[in-house]
């Protein structure tokens, strides 16, 4: 059996019927299951906006740490 990663579980049947209400109260993921199987996760607008801001600041990171040894150069403001 697959592992559910939401505290929140709903049916696409219950989904269907219920989608305003189970999105209005739900805090975090919502596992939707079919088959008693987890076929996709409902997240808010928001949370979604911040998993890419979060995903972008990650790559940024990845890309800080991959330029540390390398040697700056300088470059005038008019030149760019």
């Amino acid at each position: 059996m697959e592992a559910v990663l939401a505290d929140y579980a709903v049916s696409v049947t219950e989904l269907k019927r219920n989608f305003a209400a189970i999105v209005a109260q739900a805090d975090g993921a919502v596992a939707v299951l079919n088959h008693n199987k987890p076929e996709a996760y409902l997240i808010s607008a928001q949370r979604y906006q911040a998993l890419l801001a979060y995903l972008e600041d990650l790559e940024d990171a990845k890309l800080v740490q991959e330029r540390m040894g390398e040697t700056a150069v300088m470059v005038a403001l008019d030149d760019l």
